[in-house]
């Protein structure tokens, strides 16, 4: 079975009308929308906001109503992947290039629901190589700056091209191979000039979804 398709489905189960939901970016956050998109087909009423340019064109071809950020100061809840998660439920995210509109997201919802299959649960967080979103100037600086703090990192691309996010920056992926404090991790690399932010969400997830190819889900709240 669809071990990712199932956790999204269980997520979706929470959304209830009047909503404000968030939609996550990623193979993972594709079918919680999908799930989305048909639950609002059979009369589901909710409005949303998407992480992405790909999540945005996905929801709309579903019929998800989707609202203009200017109109909106509070997201009821947020269904998201992650690429790694520990047993703090603090993540890695940021693999699908979406990292800075999915932390904007994030913080700004009252629950931050994250799927993911049992390959993504991890002990320590930094096998997953951790991406920093950086402005284009002087990006070899900033990258030199990232490198001080211990990581080999290198430029993401795409098709032989750099890679540009939906907000017209590049991503440098930041191999650390074990990080042991994230929430300091955090703090340093978004004190460096040059970096928009970084893939470490620390103490924002609600709820984790685990799916699991023999059909079942475990749940884990946040604090337990």
């Amino acid at each position: 079975m669809n071990s990712k398709k199932i956790a999204a489905e269980r997520a979706v189960a929470s959304v209830a009308d009047g909503m404000i939901v968030g939609l996550g970016t990623g193979s993972t956050a594709y079918w919680a929308i999908e799930a989305i998109g048909r639950r609002v087909q059979a009369g589901l009423r909710i409005q949303a906001v998407a992480t992405s340019r790909a999540s945005e064109e996905q929801a709309s071809g579903l019929g998800i109503p989707l609202l203009p950020w200017s109109s909106i100061d509070r997201i009821d809840l947020t269904i998201d992947g992650a690429d790694e998660v520990d047993g703090d439920l603090q993540l890695v995210k940021g693999g699908g290039g979406a990292l800075l509109r999915e932390k904007i997201v994030a913080f700004a919802s009252e629950r931050l629901i994250i799927i993911v299959d049992a390959t993504k649960v991890v002990t320590q967080l930094g096998q997953f190589p951790l991406p920093v979103e950086v402005v284009p100037f002087a990006w070899e600086m900033t990258n030199r700056h990232i490198q001080a703090l211990g990581c080999r990192s290198s430029l993401r691309m795409r098709d032989n091209s750099v890679y540009v996010s939906d907000n017209g920056n590049y991503i440098l992926d930041c191999q650390f191979d074990w990080i042991q404090h994230p929430a300091e991790l955090h703090k340093q690399l978004n004190l460096i000039p040059g970096v928009v932010d970084n893939g470490l969400f620390i103490s924002l997830a609600s709820t984790l979804i685990i799916g699991y190819e023999d059909g079942h889900c475990e749940v884990r709240q946040a604090g337990n």
